[in-house]
């Protein structure tokens, strides 16, 4: 069938109204939640989870998309109306949003982050479908040299930004990648 039959299928199946329904309870609670400062996206799906129980696997995919999505605008809605931004993501929606607000022009600088969010997210998820079975082949491909080989990369890149402590660094380093 290919991955642009896969990818019709997927719209059809989400399209129904039952999914299209759970997509707008996940988005609005998403939004609820993620408007509290300190909770991210992923730390929204968390206390959510339970809804999802007594659901089919397809609607409760399709609950946590939208609860993850919602969770990521409500983020840049605290970032753009009082200036806190939630996590790290919505640091730049904070600058520019924030300023726009106190101009007068928090309708505008709301509905940028909404078009904008749904915009690349609707082209990482197409980039991601397309890319997802050359990054498989890729992926089965590492043996225990390359993962190795990542290893040692992931500490000389660490190593060299750590600054003048570079003992604490390397500790750090140690006891995060250590065993457990």
């Amino acid at each position: 069938m290919g991955a642009v039959g896969d990818l019709l299928g997927g719209f059809a199946t989400a399209a129904t109204p039952v999914n299209l329904l759970y997509a707008l309870i996940g988005v609005a609670l998403g939004t609820a939640v993620g408007v509290l400062p300190g909770i991210g996206p992923a730390m929204t799906v968390a206390p959510l989870l339970p809804l999802t129980y007594s659901l089919d696997p397809t609607g409760a995919f399709i609950m946590f998309a939208g609860i993850y999505y919602g969770g990521m605008y409500g983020g840049s809605t605290t970032s753009i109306l009082l200036n806190t931004p939630g996590e790290s993501a919505s640091v730049i929606t904070a600058i520019e949003g924030n300023r726009m607000a106190r101009a007068g022009r928090a309708a505008q600088a709301l509905a940028t982050a909404a078009i904008g969010s749904f915009v690349a997210g609707a082209i990482a998820t197409a980039l991601l479908a397309f890319a997802a079975p050359q990054i498989v082949k890729v992926a089965l491909d590492i043996g225990a040299q390359d993962h190795f080989a990542i290893m040692v990369l992931a500490f000389v890149a660490s190593a060299t930004v750590l600054g003048a402590s570079r003992i604490r660094g390397l500790a750090s380093w140690c006891r995060s990648a250590g065993p457990g």
